[in-house]
């Protein structure tokens, strides 16, 4: 089909260089040309941009997502934001599919809430709308200043499971972590399945709480006797909360990163009775050796979006298979651009998901 310009369109799509072969796919399906834009780094590491097109009046939206290189996509976008700024763009709406930072979005020990600063200097720099999918935690658009629309993936991986995971009925979905079980009983209820949830499982220490590091006075103080005496957390061991004996198991989770979680779940289901394990997961970063360590594993197949370039992983782990959300991300441009509602991409979506 022939592509409109951008000129006719009063639209102009830019994108980074974290994720160039998801924005050829967004301008295909939009039928519109990527905006000529170079986006470089100089001898010295820093961050330039080049726009070679006008963007005045324009409704400029960026796509921009998280990879490894986490740093340096963040300043890109930040650069690409600023320069459609200063260059008089109408509208910036910033669409990024994997929020880079998500998980640090609460204090831990005597650190920061570095998920905060990366949303006011996305603010600052000048975006007027920002559009994610599955956030680590929904009450990170209240660290933004302008308006943020979470989409959900849960409609295509629900199409995913019905079509290409046999006798999906036959399953039961399992929660990774009592923090995920509202999730996975959304899944639950839409696909009409039981429920288990594994219990006892090994966080890294720095969100255990066992060594907080924040003691005032310092442990060889002596303390008021009033006080009670602190205890450290107890873990049990790895369980599971109900019955996966003969059933396909489904674990559902936002990010799978290191993998390490995942696979010690998985061996607790093998042990229980688990015949096949699938690993459903929006946002594929598997950093380090994650793609060996889910070859290796029991897990049947993990199944994640592609919001995170992962081309390099799935050559290692013939495990790993992709759902293309490309669909929900155009639908969500052109809805913004003509100032249409975003609820029908939320219909038959839970405040779970």
């Amino acid at each position: 089909m022939p592509e409109r310009a951008d000129a006719s369109s009063g639209m102009v799509l830019l994108t980074g260089n974290s994720h160039p072969e998801l924005a050829k796919m967004v301008s295909e399906r939009l039928e519109i040309r990527l905006g000529e834009a170079t986006v470089y780094n100089k001898t010295n590491r820093e961050t330039s941009v080049d726009i070679k097109q006008s963007v005045r009046g324009k409704h400029v939206f960026i796509l921009q997502s998280g990879s490894k290189n986490v740093n340096n996509d963040v300043m890109e976008l930040l650069v690409l934001i600023y320069a459609c700024k200063t260059s008089m763009s109408k509208t910036i709406t910033v669409i990024m599919p994997y929020l880079p930072y998500s998980k640090q979005c609460r204090m831990l020990r005597r650190s920061s809430i570095a998920m905060k600063l990366v949303a006011e200097m996305i603010c600052k720099a000048g975006a007027s709308r920002l559009v994610s999918l599955d956030l680590y935690k929904k009450e990170i658009q209240g660290f933004f200043s302008c308006p943020v629309d979470n989409l959900r993936a849960s409609p295509f991986f629900l199409q995913h499971i019905k079509t290409n995971i046999p006798d999906y009925k036959n399953a039961i979905i399992v929660a990774k972590s009592p923090g995920v079980m509202n999730k996975a009983t959304s899944y639950a209820d839409r696909l009409r399945l039981g429920v288990a949830v594994i219990h006892g499982e090994q966080k890294d220490e720095e969100e255990s709480g066992l060594e907080d590091g924040r003691q005032s006075p310092p442990p060889n103080v002596k303390t008021y006797d009033f006080l009670p005496a602190q205890e450290s957390k107890q873990k049990p061991p790895l369980t599971v909360v109900g019955d996966v004996g003969g059933r396909i198991a489904i674990m559902v989770d936002d990010i799978i990163d290191d993998a390490q979680s995942f696979v010690a779940a998985a061996e607790v289901l093998k042990a229980r009775g688990a015949y096949k394990i699938y690993v459903i997961a929006t946002h594929g970063v598997l950093s380090s050796d994650a793609p060996a360590l889910l070859e290796a594993s029991p897990i049947t197949e993990v199944i994640v979006t592609n919001t995170v370039p992962h081309d390099l992983q799935k050559m290692r782990c013939h495990k790993i298979k992709t759902v293309d959300v490309s669909l929900m991300i155009c639908e969500a441009i052109r809805r913004i651009f003509h100032n249409e509602s975003m609820g029908q991409l939320f219909r038959d979506v839970t405040l779970d998901d």
